[in-house]
């Protein structure tokens, strides 16, 4: 490696005539182009053998939870973390000449020459890592006390208060469990976030932009146009979201009075089910359309088939199968862990593992026999199968074409598995027969979820790249955040707010500083994805009622799983937008449309629904909310 930094190096002094291709310009007997290769090929092999070592160690932490194995998940954490930084300023040499190098070349050096805060330098690194602790620990142990017994303080938020904002309907008791959270977590962490706003930005600025809100958005491309590809997104679910918010709240102001919630302002936070009104499909039972139709559940007819966990992981490999993608490998299902283990403990969060090694595929998770459970069991391994599809590429390319992608195919499956119609088609609804009603009931509940949610997976980001641009400055963090809350998602706090406040900070993404764009584009990505894959599988068709997008099933389509393979081999050796017309065929950009088409009937339902009540549609502050301290 010393010989190919020492060769890059020299490649920095040689003027470059215009026109001039690096494998004719030679220094002795290497090119730019050859020192390039051997540089790449050293690292992406030394950073798949790091992975593997930590994603080892991390497995045996999971799945056998011993302070033994939590140190040495440390100690590999460490080491990777090393090399990262290590490839990172040996990649710095070809930053002068990446662009004489072939596309390929130059896009495997770009992804290496980005560290995020890894790029700090030590002292600067060691006080954010610090910080981020320091956060990180306010929110995790932010505690509470009973609303009715003021002497029992220790409730935390999971499961204590989701469990209240879920179930109770006082809405005295659910304004407080509102505001102490965020007075024991957001507004203890508001004193540390500056500093963690500079060093960012410092982070930032030495990977050469301006902020780490400018970083972030890289990761979807540096033509500056992510942004409003976004905001676009957004403006076109605006109208079914209005729809929505103004069913929703005539539903809860017959449930609390119009002293609470209003004919036409913002609804209340603290009542839509969920401690920052993210979703609002915890409520479904308060606004249900037809209370008296059953929802779908296969739950009982998995436990009257005696469905087990192993079965359940054999119906999601039957469908990949049957579009033609192959099936799990063998050591997949000898080294998985899929139920809960009786003699140790393990962490029982659901996820899918990739060892770095073109072979080894597996996936953690305690299983529970349920639908929920089957939906979990699809997204999860269609992970695994976005896995090994890339596995053949240079391992800086192994991952999805954006940070979303793979968790748009994920909930893509698990949402599939849900379908009435592929349920019928598994044989876990015996009956599959057309009922408004029921249709009606579904397509609302899944919009509490998909829909409600794209507004303030907009709102957490956006927020953020304007306060490290310095945009929104420190003394108005708080009430600017209700400004947009407000704008975008038509939700108020139930109690005023003041500048001492600190509400993002009460939201986990922001305490532990992990961007959440993904998120919304994830959601996004996954019905463009399953508009697309629908059209090629015959199962959609935007001028025939019987097939609309809500419906639709891909199973056995070779159709739709060719371009599915095609698109997951691709990893992030290409540009997102390139990968995604590879599924699409012509649609290179974030497109909302797909989801007005999936809830489309809906959405009409909604507009005659809100008339029917004569319901206001949209919203209008009704006060002043948060005043600077």
């Amino acid at each position: 490696m010393a010989a190919v930094r020492a060769v890059a190096l020299l490649w920095l002094l040689v003027v470059m005539a215009p026109g001039a291709r690096p494998e004719n310009l030679r220094l002795g007997r290497y090119s730019l182009t050859e020192a390039a290769e051997t540089f790449l090929r050293q690292t992406n092999a030394e950073g798949s053998r790091a992975c593997t070592r930590l994603t080892q160690a991390m497995w045996e932490h999971y799945t056998n939870v011993t302070e033994q194995n939590r140190r040495a998940t440390e100690v590999g954490r460490a080491r990777f973390q090393a090399w990262e930084k290590e490839a990172w300023q040996r990649a710095q040499v070809f930053k002068e000449t990446a662009h004489l190098l072939s596309p390929d070349l130059a896009r495997q050096l770009k992804f290496l020459s980005v560290l995020r805060t890894g790029a700090l330098p030590k002292r600067e690194l060691e006080e954010y890592t610090e910080l981020r602790s320091r956060m990180m620990h306010l929110y995790s142990t932010a505690k509470t006390c009973d609303f009715r017994n003021q002497t029992q303080c220790d409730l935390s938020l999971s499961p204590d208060l989701n469990m209240r904002l879920r179930t109770c309907n006082n809405y005295d008791e659910l304004s407080y469990v509102w505001r102490t959270w965020r007075d024991s977590s957001g507004k203890r962490i508001r004193p540390l976030y500056p500093r963690y706003v500079e060093l960012s930005n410092m982070a930032a600025k030495i990977n050469g932009f301006e902020s780490m809100g400018d970083l972030w958005l890289s990761s979807f491309g540096e033509d500056g146009r992510f942004a409003q590809d976004v905001n676009r997104a957004y403006q076109q679910l605006v109208p079914l979201y209005r729809q929505l918010h103004a069913y929703v709240r005539r539903k809860l102001r017959e449930v609390y009075g119009p002293e609470h919630v209003s004919f036409r302002g913002p609804i209340p936070a603290n009542l839509l089910g969920n401690m920052w009104a993210q979703q609002w499909d915890e409520i479904y039972f308060l606004v249900k359309p037809y209370p008296r139709k059953e929802s779908i559940d296969v739950t009982k007819e998995m436990i009257l088939q005696g469905f087990t966990p192993h079965r359940m992981f054999e119906l999601a490999d039957n469908f990949f199968v049957s579009m033609g993608l192959p099936r799990l490998p063998a050591s997949f299902w000898n080294d998985s862990l899929i139920e809960k283990p009786l003699d140790r403990e393990v962490l029982c969060h659901a996820s899918a593992w990739d060892f770095c090694n073109g072979k080894d595929y597996r996936i953690h998770m305690c299983t529970e026999v349920n639908m929920k459970g089957l939906q979990t069991v699809y997204h999860e391994v269609g992970h695994i199968h976005y896995y090994m599809q890339y596995a053949h590429l240079p391992f800086v390319f192994q991952g999805g074409a954006n940070e979303a992608f793979h968790e748009a195919l994920g909930d893509l499956l698990g949402m599939i598995a849900g379908t009435p119609t592929h349920l019928h088609r598994v044989g876990l609804l015996p009956k599959l027969k057309e009922d408004q009603e029921i249709e009606t009931n579904y397509l609302l509940h899944m919009a509490l979820s998909k829909v409600v949610f794209l507004p303030f997976g907009y709102l957490v980001d956006y927020w953020r790249w304007d306060v490290f641009n310095d945009k929104v400055r420190e003394p108005d963090w708080n009430c600017n955040w209700w400004k947009r809350r407000v704008e975008l998602q038509g939700v108020k706090p139930p109690v005023h707010r003041t500048e001492a406040d600190f509400d993002p900070g009460a939201k986990y993404h922001v305490a532990a500083g992990k961007p959440y764009l993904k998120y919304l584009v994830s959601t996004v990505l996954q019905f463009q994805f399953h508009r697309a894959l629908c059209l090629k599988a015959g199962q959609y068709n935007p001028t025939d009622p019987t097939k609309p997008l809500h419906k639709c099933d891909i199973t056995d389509s070779i159709a739709a799983g060719t371009a599915l393979k095609a698109m997951m081999k691709l990893g992030r050796s290409v540009d997102w937008r390139e990968a995604l017309r590879v599924v699409t065929g012509s649609e290179g950009k974030l497109d909302a449309s797909a989801i007005r088409e999936f809830f489309r009937p809906l959405e009409l339902w909604l507009v005659w629904d809100n008339a029917m009540h004569g319901e206001h549609v949209g919203w209008k502050a009704d006060g002043q909310y948060c005043t600077p301290t």
